[in-house]
């Protein structure tokens, strides 16, 4: 296998216990309960150093407001109250998942704080603790390596985002979190989806782990040859994996292809320094140039000697200026203008030639505009300054944003090994020997084990079945299946009728509760089974199971009302009945199912014609 990509997986799962530190239930609640404001700062390890993602996050002087619902958190959530004892089944599943994966448990179990300080948790770090290491599993016939297992406490919810304050809701916080981080030991994009896939189905394999939106994400770490070390934090959605690695995979590229392209033309650094540029920009139209103007702004360039071109090309490969932009809107703009990009946005040829003529620019330099308030205007400036500069080196270390298009953008630099102190509200939790054996000789179902059980106890196919467990999708069939009439349905309808509505319709809304009820519906013959993929379409656009019979029209018709039907389409088509005889039911059944749209199922409706066939021939 090539090696043009080098990447490794943390896979953080929230735990189906109560919460890590405290009795609350791990549940998101809508009601906001009592609410207080903190400011965080970051403060120096026991070494004496500041973190540098700490000291990023803490430029941006932001203020924190937290919402603190009774139903779902309390005074520890709060940080009025020491952290009670880790929660014993929250441990213990992180064992379990440990021992399928043949690691090594550690002798005691001790909690460290980990310095996090945008907001996300009161206490301005969260605490996680090494539970085992050194374990492996098999992807197509590869081994990968799964260097540690930790048991950490997961974030606030951030609520909204209003300028400089931000509302986090606490009953996310302190819900157990299971993080598994794997050597990086893929080298491909799909690898990465299908090793998150396995270890995923591992995990549920507990039957102890949440599921749905939001419950899992993924920090994908990702590098190429020639690049660094790029962690996409927070990927939410297995299917997009091999997307956010081929899009960095091609922005690593791009950034490498500028910095040979600058190192050819000689490029220095360019000097952070800024001028003053506001009167040049007399009668601009630019809507954000007037609108900065008007407030008391001002516009201020900065020169980039040697980047021109580089900032955006003219196929849009090499597009340093985003990067720039996505740097300096962490100073608190909207973001920048520069000359790869101009005359555009309000921004006539005449004020870009009035900029170059004051900058004194040859034809390769390049130069970046902002206009806001002066101190806003600098800070920006020199952050995306710094940006370029660090292009002349390559592909920066950073921690990136993931985007819904597979993309990503700047969030701050890598965090380094100043943010993690000892713990010293939680004591240390042995996991004597005893402890392992019961959990050894309880150990779940492994995916493989399971598929085969399934596949030979409800009758459907192995490779429905291997599906249903890589994609999760396992528990609910099983609870569905239970009435064995609808197991070839759900199987059908779990592997390929949800990827096939996919393509129109938000089908992350039909979460189990809903497919169950969707089911219910089937069994309890409100409606039949041929209507399930336009009724599970109508809940995916929102509605209740109800609602969506209604709206389709799906009230369950007696049998005499289909003989009605059945009888009339075999009527209406007596010469083609007489010329093939009994051979017509095939043909027959597509215009006998569409006119009862759903309302009655097949076997019945098979059934009917083959009477209303007798009738006629007989």
């Amino acid at each position: 296998m090539s090696h043009d990509v080098t990447v490794g997986l943390e896979i953080h799962q929230q735990l189906d216990t109560r919460k890590l530190f405290c009795s609350c239930p791990s549940c998101l609640v809508e009601e906001e309960g009592a609410a207080f404001q903190r400011r965080l700062r970051p403060t120096q390890s026991e070494m004496g150093e500041i973190d540098r993602a700490a000291l990023a996050q803490a430029e941006r002087k932001m203020r924190f407001r937290y919402q603190a619902p009774p139903s779902a958190s309390c005074l520890v959530e709060a940080d009025e109250e020491p952290p009670h004892d880790a929660s014993p089944e929250a441990v213990d599943v992180v064992l379990t998942v440990a021992a399928l994966l043949g690691a090594r448990p550690v002798d005691e179990i001790h909690f460290m704080r980990k310095l996090v300080i945008d907001g996300s948790n009161t206490s301005g770090f969260q605490r996680t603790a090494m539970v085992a290491m050194g374990g492996f599993l098999e992807v197509n016939g590869r081994r990968i390596t799964v260097d540690t297992f930790c048991l950490e406490e997961d974030a606030a919810r951030k609520v909204e985002t209003n300028g400089s304050e931000v509302t986090y809701r606490l009953d996310r916080l302190g819900i157990p979190l299971i993080e598994i981080a794997t050597a990086p030991d893929m080298h491909s994009p799909e690898e990465v989806k299908e090793v998150a896939q396995r270890i995923g189905s591992i995990m549920r394999a507990t039957r102890r782990v949440k599921r749905g939106i939001g419950t899992i994400r993924e920090d994908v770490n990702i590098s190429i040859p020639g690049g660094a070390r790029v962690e996409i934090k927070g990927v939410q959605e297995l299917r997009m994996l091999p997307v956010y690695v081929e899009k960095e995979m091609e922005r690593q590229r791009s950034l490498l292809a500028i910095r040979d392209l600058l190192r050819e033309r000689n490029v220095a650094p360019a000097a952070v320094e800024t001028a003053d540029l506001t009167s040049t920009f007399d009668g601009c139209t630019s809507k954000v140039i007037t609108g900065a103007l008007k407030s008391g702004g001002k516009v201020l360039a900065a020169t980039l000697p040697g980047f021109a071109g580089v900032l955006r090309s003219g196929d849009g490969k090499l597009r340093l200026g985003a990067e720039m932009a996505q740097r300096a809107r962490t100073r608190g703009v909207k973001g920048i203008f520069h000359s790869d990009e101009l005359p555009a946005y309000g921004i006539e040829q005449q004020y870009v030639d009035a900029v170059r003529n004051a900058l004194e620019l040859g034809p390769q330099d390049a130069f970046v505009l902002c206009a806001a308030s002066g101190a806003k205007a600098r800070d920006a400036l020199k952050a995306a300054i710094d940006r370029a500069n660090e292009a002349l080196v390559g592909v920066p270390e950073e921690t990136r944003d993931p985007l819904p298009d597979g993309s990503s953008a700047y969030s701050r630099p890598l965090p380094g090994a100043a943010r993690m102190y000892p713990e010293t509200d939680v004591p240390p939790i042995p996991v004597p020997a005893g402890r392992m054996e019961t959990i050894l000789a309880n150990l779940p179902e492994l995916p493989e084990v399971r598929t085969g059980r399934i596949a030979a106890e409800y009758g459907i196919h192995e490779q429905q079945a291997r599906q249903l467990v890589r994609e999760g999708w396992d528990d609910v069939f099983e609870e569905i299946a239970a009435d064995r009439e609808l197991a070839a349905l759900a199987a059908r309808t779990l592997t390929s009728t949800l990827a096939e509505l996919e393509r129109d319709v938000d089908v992350s809304r039909l979460d189990e509760a809903s497919l169950k009820s969707a089911f219910a519906g089937v069994s309890a013959g409100t409606f039949a089974k041929e209507a399930v993929p336009d009724v599970l379409r109508k809940m995916a656009e929102g509605m209740s199971v109800d609602d969506a019979v209604k709206a389709l029209g799906l009230s369950a018709m007696s049998v005499e009302e289909a003989r009605e039907i059945v009888a009339r389409v075999v009527r209406e088509r007596e010469a083609f009945v007489r010329e093939k005889g009994k051979a017509a039911a095939g043909p027959l059944m597509g215009p006998v199912m569409a006119e009862l749209r759903g309302r009655l199922d097949g076997k019945t409706a098979s059934e009917l014609l083959r009477e209303e066939l007798q009738k006629l021939l007989s």
